[in-house]
């Protein structure tokens, strides 16, 4: 049985979704006033694994991700370019969709935007001004945090902890403004010049916060299954995410809240992040980097350790992925002589490799110990590609299982045909070479057919090649 590791209760939890054979999953997505760097990217990547392999399991998976596009940060970015915050947005919404393409990941089932939710979410914020847990000072709307009992729960602090650090980070315009340190901003009234909504209160645009709590519950339910994110998102974030929701709907706001692990750099493991200019974007690393290899390497890591970023980790992943796509096309070339029929040996084998495989993920998407099962099968596969005789429908299932298994990670593997008559002629040649006892010719054949990427492999079944 799938078990989850849950950031509210800190523990691993069985999973049992709200209707059975469906999970609504809603992960935050990105401010979208530049491009992604290899931080937010891990998140990214780390759910659309957790999503693919909800969906190996069999499971309907409604996939919602949304993306802020109004905030401080956006108004002083699209200034500064010249530009209005909707053209920034859409500036770097279509640079986030090509870049997480080129990762492979699965589009989300709807990719929300906060300025199309702008009526909902002024209506939150008057339910809460009508409960009591909001209050509107010169335009603003805030937060009563100490009204709702939970307040610090996902996060684990106390509220004396929470009201110290709230208030480190609060100007005095905020302090003169607010009852309590530790309320927090619903609605912001505009500055001249900025973009803005009209609103009860007077012009102005939501705060960050609400902006997820409103598109989740809009999008999925008001009880939904998995929120996930950073784990700089725990607080205040998903902290307040969940303080403004659950007094509206009346009801549990997430049964599974899911936080990854930051990526760092550098011989301190400082967290990559912009706010520290140590960042490298997705948009620049894809310029040399190959879109799959960057996938195989967030994704072969599980989602709540940290992964440490460098250029030694990144030749060890392609090197993997490579011994991967190596074993896929072994598998393929065997195919072109193998007999008829069945072997029940491998047919056992794949089904305990599947079994394991499940084991290892089941355990709270433990990726680390599911890629190793994939290398084992590789190893099996290799091993089985090299005998006298194979059969067509051991291969095929190798081959499928071994496509199943490492979709899971985002990897496309695929068989490499290279049709060139003059390699086909070279080979021959060395071939011959070889039987006349000229070395000296056969290792200079292979040697500049190496020199062009083409590695020739000589096996039982004869010589064959690739690309490098």
């Amino acid at each position: 049985m799938l078990k989850i590791y849950n950031t509210l209760t800190r523990q691993k939890e069985a999973f049992k979704p709200i209707t059975p054979g469906v999970v609504n999953m809603y992960v935050c997505g990105p401010t979208v006033y530049n491009y992604i760097h290899i931080g937010n990217a891990r998140s990214v990547v780390a759910f659309d694994t957790v999503r693919r392999y909800l969906e190996f399991k069999g499971y309907q998976v409604n996939y919602v991700s949304n993306f802020t596009d109004v905030d401080d940060k956006m108004i002083k970015a699209a200034n500064e370019q010249g530009i209005t915050v909707p053209e920034l947005a859409d500036k770097y919404i279509q640079a986030f969709m090509e870049d997480t393409k080129a990762l492979n990941v699965e589009d989300a089932t709807m990719h929300p935007r906060a300025t199309e939710n702008i009526a909902e979410i002024i209506q939150v914020v008057q339910t809460l001004i009508e409960k009591g847990y909001a209050y509107e000072a010169d335009g603003d709307v805030y937060y009563r945090a100490r009204k709702f009992k939970r307040y610090g729960a996902l996060s684990g602090q106390s509220l004396n902890d929470l009201e110290v650090g709230a208030s480190e980070h609060v100007s005095q315009d905020e302090v003169d403004k607010k009852e309590d340190p530790l309320d927090f901003a619903l609605w912001k009234a505009a500055k001249p010049g900025e973009i803005n909504w009209e609103s009860p209160w007077g012009p102005g645009r939501p705060g960050w916060h609400i902006e997820c709590s409103v598109m989740s519950t809009k999008y999925l339910a008001n009880t939904i299954d998995i929120h996930a994110g950073g784990q700089d998102l725990t607080f205040p974030h998903h902290e307040n995410e969940i303080a403004q929701i659950e007094p509206v709907t009346g009801q549990p706001f997430v049964h599974y809240w899911m936080h990854n692990g930051f990526v760092t750099i550098g011989k301190e493991n400082e967290k990559m992040s912009k706010s520290l200019h140590n960042f490298i974007t997705v948009h620049d690393l894809l310029k040399t980097v190959d879109g799959q290899v960057l996938r195989f390497f967030m994704a072969t890591t599980q989602y709540r350790r940290p992964i440490q970023y460098s250029d030694e980790q990144l030749q060890d992943a392609a090197s993997n992925l490579k011994h991967l796509q190596n074993t896929f096309t072994n598998l393929s070339y065997r195919q072109e002589d193998a007999e008829a029929g069945s072997d029940p040996a491998v047919s056992d084998q794949a089904t305990k490799f599947k079994a394991q495989f499940v084991t290892a993920m089941d355990d709270d998407i433990n990726v680390q110990n599911g890629i190793t099962v994939v290398y084992d099968l590789a190893k099996y596969a290799n091993l089985y590609a090299q005998a006298k005789t194979v059969k067509q429908e051991a291969i095929d299932t190798l081959k499928n299982l071994l496509i199943q298994l490492t979709t899971v990670f985002g990897v496309k593997l695929q068989t490499e045909k290279i049709n060139d008559t003059e390699i086909e002629v070279l080979i021959e040649q060395r071939n011959q070479a070889r039987k006349a006892k000229n070395f000296a010719l056969s290792d200079k054949i292979r040697d500049d057919l190496k020199a062009q990427g083409i590695i020739l492999e000589d096996t039982p079944q004869g010589t064959r090649y690739r690309k490098e």
